[in-house]
């Protein structure tokens, strides 16, 4: 056999170029690569020791260092990042293998590892990169540690505290795509974290799932958050995050039906066992009343799953119905297998009971009659079974108030259970007569017999005093569908409250002190007397029993009034019978000074509004005033109300012709800004909303109220706003060419209010939204393109595509402030290139468009390179896409037309940036005087050259004080300079301004071809001046070495040159006062130069 080949050190980086290399093309052969890479790493630590590891990691190293300037979204470097992970978990298990072979079980010795050497090594290295400058780098970083995290195997302490700061401090990176990887990478480390160290990975993540502005990252940090007690909470509350991917990714990721259904016996805290039951209301409420379909029908199926896990609560609210439907939607073997017989009925229970009034529903809303023709009980059957269930609900009730008689002032552990288990069974039983009501309303009445039995059983039930609250409601349903009109409705409610206040009326119309012997006096005659009812005694003279038995009668009866006047559509006038309600029983409890009652009181008037429209403009000023003295919690049905009567009777109140409409609009707008609810603020939101995406509301400062609540870090813990403002603003934008308009004119407001906020805030520690992020939102808000999609289904609509141009006038007017931090310019500069230019524009908009951004240039020129290349790209854009329409522009006919004399005089204001420019001019001078240049010529002869032709943008500004330099035979004057000191320039400058042989020059500019013999006459001219002092100062001054001057001459050559550069953008707008122009050959230059020195 051939002699096993020693690996050579020099040829390592090519064959470890080569497993790479084969790496990147595929993922097939990785396994294949992960053998060759680890027995070429283990055969060169093992021939040549710690050098052959050092070699092999250089060498690995390197091949990593060529990915990491690979941007996002290359598949090969995606590879290699899977392919380095991949190695690193290859590398521990076999080193794990060798060491149970070994039977070592020394933890100790496991840091001392050649995997373990190598893993130190490459993350020393990348952590390295993790503050590089280039955001590629940081996210190959990241995304390289996220995949070799979860196999490190055991590292040293040091190296995993290390570990842990570089990935808290990379998930607050400002890049998006890095924060992902930093995220799933620290979600891997949870487990090893400690309690004593602050912060804990945990809460890290749980205020990145919260908090981050990315939904990419919120749904990384979600899914990769380790759920359990103090966790689940903070996954459940994004079912309300503002991003439909995030939402769905908690039904399904979070709350995986899979994961139930393939082992039922693993209950974890997310299994529908182990979840409260409010929570489980929670996510089907939630899911199922979503906006997006793949969010509802990602809960559909978490839900479809859950019926053979656990029955489904009997609950008041609708949830418990929603869900059951959407099982009826998704598992359609459920609904075949049901049947509803007579011994169905027989003995119903609340989950029966919910069953067949949920199933009967459905059919309904499916329009399935044959199923519904098999699950209708008779009516004279059902409504023998509700007045049975309701007797026996009475004598259930009397039973326990005579128990509670009995045992009144007991109180133990068995007492408590027993009225715990008393409430239980009183809720149960109402909630069967519930369920058999509301079954009741889709029967079929064409029994005669079974319509009049039902009719009276339901009248009676209203009658009765001890009705239960909840079951009003249904009453009134069945009495509508069976009454044959509105007028009937509310004929039998009127009488029913009439009947009720004044059934105790009989005993007190006798008097009590009175006897009755039945005797009569001589010659009076018997004869038949009728009686008047008696009025109601007044409160002042009733004892307490008899005033607290009024107002619960005055309850019941408004609680009748309320559900009747809901019911009802019809106008106020038809139906005279309400006058009587209104003056005996409602008006009287608005003045009521009980909360329960006069909050009644106040909802059965609005309701009376609503049908009354001359009522509604009479009592609208009660409902403000009950605003403003409510408290807080009181306010939300009161503001039901005034929103109510808005969309009801707009035209009265916030019409053209109405002259409160702004105050209205200002009162609720001050109501929005100093309520401190979180319910009140969402319901203010709400109407509002609603008011504006009708058109009732045209308000501008409405808009950007709803705009800076949006934004604004004090909402956002209030979901229920954010997400119906999330909601608000697409649809409003979008639907109207005029509402993004609107939209379009409050940006700069909002941007400069949001810039001032962020200025005050700057030493908070506060989570605003960048004015950036802002503006994105606005030019998607504002985009004519996306109303265009809607346009195209609504006839008649058309779209203004000119408003990204309007909105790009007023941004480029806005950068003309001079106050305007660098950020926020730099905001609004990048914002143009995110803005639509349709084809075709207006020539006057488009002519004031470069007109302002012609000025910008001229008077407020950008400093920050990134802001001036946006504004030179869109800038150049327009002028490409425009050229026809800008050619003939004349600013002069510009200025003549009437409709713009304000934006001339606009711009007439605006004071040219005269420092900045002197600025630039001087940046030469200053840079100039570094090269220790003659005193004369550095005061009397500096001047800017007006180059032309090819040589302008090599030379664009030169000063005559590099002239003395370069002219020939004045080395004399060279001498001089030489010998002088700093301070000696400094106070022969100031002599030689003061001289009054000083040469000026002229300010005339002229061509460069007769620049250079001008030059040279006038710096020879110059130094004649001070030609006999240079002679004398050879003499009393000693030389200095050539070599040192010669690198001086060689450095001002350099700066001379930068100077140029800087300066070359410059030379069109900075006036030229001087006809000199120095330019020589710098070879001729040099070699003058080092004459003159030596």
């Amino acid at each position: 056999m051939p002699a096993r080949t020693v690996i050579s050190l020099e040829n390592l980086p090519q064959t470890v170029g080569k497993i790479f290399d084969q790496a990147q093309n595929t993922t097939a052969n990785h396994q294949k690569n992960f053998v060759a890479l680890h027995k070429l790493h283990t055969e060169t630590a093992s021939h040549h020791g710690s050098a052959g590891e050092r070699a092999f990691e250089h060498a690995f190293l390197n091949m990593l260092g060529h990915v990491l300037p690979v941007k996002k979204g290359n598949p090969v470097a995606d590879r290699l990042m899977r392919f380095i992970g991949g190695y690193t978990k290859y590398m521990n298990e076999r080193a794990m293998e060798e060491a149970n072979k070994r039977g070592d079980d020394d933890d100790a010795e496991d840091f001392d590892t050649t995997a373990a050497r190598f893993i130190s090594r490459v993350l020393r290295f990348l952590f390295k990169g993790s503050v590089a400058k280039d955001k590629v780098v940081r996210y190959r970083v990241m995304q390289c540690i996220a995949e070799m995290i979860s196999h490190l195997g055991e590292i040293d302490e040091d190296l995993y505290k290390l570990l842990r700061e570089t990935l808290i401090e990379r998930v607050k990176d400002k890049e998006v795509p890095i924060r992902v990887q930093a995220t799933i990478a620290l979600s891997r480390i949870c487990g090893a974290d400690e309690e004593d160290e602050k912060p804990t990975i945990i809460d890290v993540l749980q205020e990145t799932v919260q908090y981050d502005p990315s939904a990419e990252v919120r749904r990384a940090a979600l899914l990769n958050l380790p759920l359990g007690l103090l966790t689940y909470q903070t996954a459940l509350s994004r079912m309300r995050d503002v991003d439909p991917s995030v939402r769905k990714a908690v039904y399904a990721s979070v709350l995986n039906p899979d994961k139930a259904t393939a082992d039922p016996d693993a209950i974890d805290v997310t299994h529908p066992r182990a979840l409260k039951i409010a929570d489980r209301e929670r996510i089907v409420k939630n899911g199922l009343g979503d906006r997006e379909e793949a969010v509802k029908a990602a809960v559909a199926k978490l839900i479809a799953t859950w019926v053979d896990i656990v029955q489904i609560e009997k609950v008041k609210s609708t949830i418990a119905e929603d869900a059951l439907s959407s099982v009826f939607k998704t598992r359609v073997d459920i609904l075949d297998s049901l049947t509803f017989g007579d011994d169905y009925w027989t003995d119903l229970s609340p989950e029966r009971a919910f069953l067949a009034r949920v199933f009967v529903d459905h059919c309904v809303a499916t329009k399935d009659d044959v199923r519904l023709e098999s699950a209708l009980p008779v009516v004279t059957m059902l409504a023998f079974k509700i007045q049975e269930a309701y007797n026996d609900l009475n004598a259930f009730l009397a039973d326990q108030t005579m128990d509670d008689f009995l045992k009144e002032g007991i109180e133990d552990e068995e007492e408590d259970e027993r009225r715990q288990m008393v409430e239980e069974e009183r809720t149960d039983r109402e909630f069967v007569i519930g369920e058999m009501l509301k079954l009741s309303v889709n029967l079929d009445y064409a029994d005669e017999i079974g319509r009049r039995k039902m009719f009276q059983l339901v009248k009676d039930m209203i009658s009765e005093e001890d009705l239960p609250e909840s079951l009003v409601a249904r009453c009134l349903d069945v009495l509508r569908k069976l009454s044959s009109s509105e007028r009937d409705l509310i004929r039998v409610v009127v009488e029913v409250v009439h009947d009720l206040r004044d059934r105790n009326d009989d005993e007190e119309q006798a008097d009590p002190n009175r006897a009755d012997d039945g005797e009569t006096t001589f010659g009076e005659t018997p004869a038949t007397v009728k009686t008047a009812r008696a009025p109601p005694k007044p409160p002042a003279e009733m004892t307490e029993e008899e005033r607290a038995r009024a107002d619960a009668m005055d309850m019941r009866c408004l609680s009748l009034c309320i559900g009747m006047l809901e019911r009802v559509n019809g106008t106020f006038e038809e139906n005279s019978t309400l006058e009587g309600l209104l003056g005996e029983l409602i008006i009287p409890a608005v003045k009521r000074k009980e909360a329960a009652l006069r909050e009644k009181g106040l909802v059965s008037l609005g309701l009376c509004c609503l049908i009354a429209r001359r009522m509604a403009l009479n009592s609208f000023q009660l409902f403000l005033n009950q605003l403003q003295s409510t408290p807080e919690k009181h306010k939300i049905p009161v503001l039901k109300i005034v929103f109510d009567i808005l969309m009801v009777h707009e035209g009265h109140f916030l019409g053209p012709t109405s002259p409160n409409g702004d105050r209205i609009v200002e009162f609720l707008m001050h109501v929005f800004e100093n309520s401190e609810l979180d319910e009140v603020q969402a319901l203010l939101c709400k109407g509002m909303a609603k008011l504006m995406l009708s058109g009732f509301i045209t308000d501008e400062r409405v808009l950007r109220s709803l705009v800076i609540a949006y934004i604004s870090p004090e909402t956002a813990d209030n979901l229920e706003l954010r997400q119906c403002l999330s909601y608000f603003f697409p649809v409003y934008c979008y639907s109207s060419a005029a509402n993004q308009r609107r939209m379009q004119k409050i940006f700069i407001t909002v941007f400069k209010q949001l810039c001032e906020i962020h200025q005050q805030s700057e030493d908070e520690d506060i989570d605003l939204i960048s004015p950036a992020q802002v503006g994105l939102l606005f030019a998607d808000w504002t985009d004519p393109q996306k109303a265009t999609v809607v346009a195209k289904g609504v006839p008649g609509r058309e779209v203004d595509e000119s408003i990204h141009i309007d909105l790009a006038t007023d941004i480029v007017k806005e950068l003309f402030d001079d106050d305007m931090r660098k950020d926020d310019r730099k905001a609004l500069c990048l914002l143009l290139g995110k803005l639509y230019i349709p084809d075709t524009i207006d020539d006057d908009k488009i002519r004031t468009l470069k007109l302002l951004m012609h000025n910008i240039r001229a008077r407020r020129p950008l400093r920050d390179l990134a802001s001036k290349n946006a504004f030179v790209k869109f800038e150049t854009a327009i002028s490409k896409k425009f050229e026809k329409q800008l050619e003939d522009f004349n600013e002069e006919e510009y200025r003549k037309l009437e409709h713009l004399q304000e934006l001339f005089e606009f711009l007439d204001d605006i004071i040219p940036d005269i420092d900045d420019v002197d600025e630039m001019m001087e940046a030469p001078k200053k840079r100039g005087s570094r090269k220790r240049r003659s005193d004369s010529i550095v005061t009397d002869a500096t001047s800017q050259g007006a180059p032309s032709g090819d040589d302008r943008s090599n030379t664009p500004f030169s000063t005559t004080s590099s002239v003395a330099s370069r002219t020939k035979g004045k080395g004399k004057a060279k001498r001089r300079r030489l010998s002088t000191s700093d301070d000696e320039d400094e106070d022969t400058e100031t002599e030689k301004m003061d001289s009054p042989q000083t040469v000026k020059p002229p300010t005339r500019v002229m061509p460069k071809r007769s620049a250079a013999a001008k030059t040279r006459a006038a710096v020879s001219k110059v130094i004649n001046l001070v030609g006999s002092d240079s002679e004398e100062d050879i003499e009393e001054t000693p030389s200095r070495k050539p070599t040192s001057n010669l690198k001086k001459v060689q450095k001002a050559m350099e700066a001379a040159r930068i100077d140029e550069k800087d300066l070359a953008e410059q030379e069109d707008e900075i006036p030229h006062d001087s006809i000199m122009d120095t330019t020589l050959e710098e070879e001729d230059y040099e070699d003058e130069e080092v004459n003159n020195l030596l």
